[in-house]
């Protein structure tokens, strides 16, 4: 039976060698990198990362906008050490807490990404997130997610239920987070941030199930 992991464990174990899996190994990310980059506002002065991990999305925007100053949130410390390691001259706030019990503030960025990190939580979950974001946001900011999105319904739930019947039968606690994927469907992640309280968003690529959607207040 399939053991779940505690996120922050889950990643600490695989910082080695994490860069070359996604770029290589999961497909669509490579050219998402590339493409959430140029769908930062070129205005963009402050810059919210959620889930940030060794920054390989920042790697891409870095390159466009190399004098932004980024917040950055992710559970594993290591990944934060490996970022930092990477980009010393660049202006990071880097703060290694679950981004759910985060104060982002209000109207203080420009701009907010994540990459590959929401497929973990639920709806419930994801929505209390979003709102949190979008009231994070300027007026005219914007929120670009690129993640593990899938079409049917049917695979949705089954993910989802496979999750709980594995904590109950792990005796896993409900309020912790473990590494495992419960994508949703493209149809549902912009109903969730519609519901959050974002006025438009669009998908803008997909290749594979790797989905890059812009929402905007």
């Amino acid at each position: 039976m399939e053991k779940l992991e505690q996120m922050s464990d889950f990643f600490t174990a695989r910082v080695v060698g994490y860069d070359e899996h996604m770029i290589n190994d999961v497909e669509g990310c490579k050219e998402c990198y590339k493409k959430m980059a140029t769908l930062v506002p070129l205005q963009t002065k402050n810059l919210l990362d959620l889930g940030c991990g060794t920054g390989l999305e920042l790697d891409e925007i870095f390159k466009i906008l190399p004098h932004i100053a980024v917040t950055g949130i992710d559970m594993t410390q290591a990944m934060l050490d490996e970022l930092k390691r990477k980009h010393p001259d660049k202006a990071l706030n880097l703060i290694c807490d679950d981004y759910f019990k985060v104060d982002f503030g209000i109207s203080h960025y420009d701009c907010a990404v994540s990459f590959q990190t929401m497929h973990h939580f639920d709806h419930k979950s994801k929505v209390s997130l979003y709102s949190k974001i979008c009231n994070a946001l300027t007026d005219k900011g914007c929120y670009i997610e690129c993640d593990y999105m899938i079409t049917e319904q049917a695979e949705e739930n089954f993910y989802y239920s496979e999750l709980a019947r594995m904590k109950k039968e792990q005796g896993l606690k409900e309020d912790e987070f473990y590494h495992y994927d419960t994508p949703c469907t493209i149809d549902n992640q912009i109903m969730l941030l519609k519901k959050a309280g974002f006025k438009t968003v669009e998908q803008v690529l997909r290749i594979e199930n790797t989905t890059i959607l812009v929402a905007k207040k």
